[in-house]
């Protein structure tokens, strides 16, 4: 039990280490193109990928239960589309900061849909971890514009997105869960680029109907690449931590992102953290040790 948990651990260490840096190349990357194109050839090319990895190895579980694999895709969409266009109009740690609400939505979904137990260790952990989040992020104020609360937004279908892997993660490969993820998030962001010229959305919505443009630099199409390449590792990495046994602890692990994140950020030109930003990074810790002790 402790290996498996421990295994879960490290994949979701994995996975935040190269979602922090796949913010900082969404950040790069809207500025010359749509959050929405992000997401089309993030996924496009995630769905050759794993179809190679599938074809190398066959799965060997049997499925079933289609429509929650379905809804694993379109809540992962729906997540995905919401943070990349936040990362694109605020701040990367605000960003960052709002999505990482998923972990509290991840514990309140699987406790009233999964039955999970919800200790007073697990509570308390997830109150410090999120309040660690606040003071590394203080610097952009408690403003709630629309914006955050379109990444509020994105923070709980992540976690209807997780809590979804719970349900499928013994009838489901793995991969197989992630190709549902990349075939939907190509499929509808295709979609939504055909019926652009067709519909006039009000102006909060129009980012989900942007004109498609091909990108003429070698540079974004490398830098798409890569980005598609290290992300579908990273879904194949939050998929098999997501599949462990507490998704509490998984969740509280998730926050490891928002430094990372500071430290990409700094890279890219944003202030050094201070004080209160290494204190919110030393709660985040004390909130992963607390949860994780038995």
């Amino acid at each position: 039990m402790l290996r498996k948990i421990d295994n879960g651990i490290l994949f979701m260490l994995g996975s935040a280490l190269i979602s922090a840096l796949n913010g900082a190349l969404t950040k790069i990357l809207t500025q010359d193109i749509s959050a929405l194109e992000v997401v089309f050839f993030r996924n496009f090319i995630g769905i050759f990928l794993i179809l190679y990895a599938l074809k190398h190895t066959p799965p060997t579980l049997s499925g079933g239960k289609f429509h929650l694999l379905f809804l694993r895709g379109f809540f992962g969409f729906t997540a995905m589309i919401l943070f990349f266009y936040t990362i694109a109009e605020i701040p990367l740690g605000e960003a960052i900061t709002l999505n990482k609400t998923s972990p509290f939505f991840v514990t309140i979904l699987a406790f009233f849909l999964l039955g999970e137990h919800l200790t007073l260790r697990t509570a308390i952990a997830l109150f410090i971890g999120f309040s660690g989040t606040v003071l590394i992020t203080k610097p952009f104020g408690f403003a709630f514009s629309y914006i955050d609360f379109l990444g509020l937004l994105g923070g709980f279908f992540a976690a209807a997105a997780y809590t979804t892997i719970k349900k499928i993660k013994d009838i489901y490969d793995s991969r197989v869960i992630v190709l549902s993820f990349v075939f939907i998030g190509t499929l509808l962001p295709a979609f939504l680029f055909i019926i652009a010229n067709f519909v006039q959305p009000i102006s909060s919505l129009t980012f989900l109907f942007p004109q498609f443009i091909v990108p003429q630099s070698l540079q974004i199409w490398m830098l798409i690449i890569f980005m598609a390449l290290i992300s579908t590792l990273s879904q194949w990495l939050l998929t098999k931590a997501y599949s462990s046994k507490n998704l509490s602890i998984i969740g509280v692990i998730s926050y490891t992102n928002i430094p990372f994140a500071i430290g990409f950020g700094f890279l890219l030109g944003d202030d050094f953290p201070d004080t209160l930003t290494f204190t919110g990074i030393a709660l985040i810790v004390l909130g992963g040790i607390l949860v994780s002790k038995k």
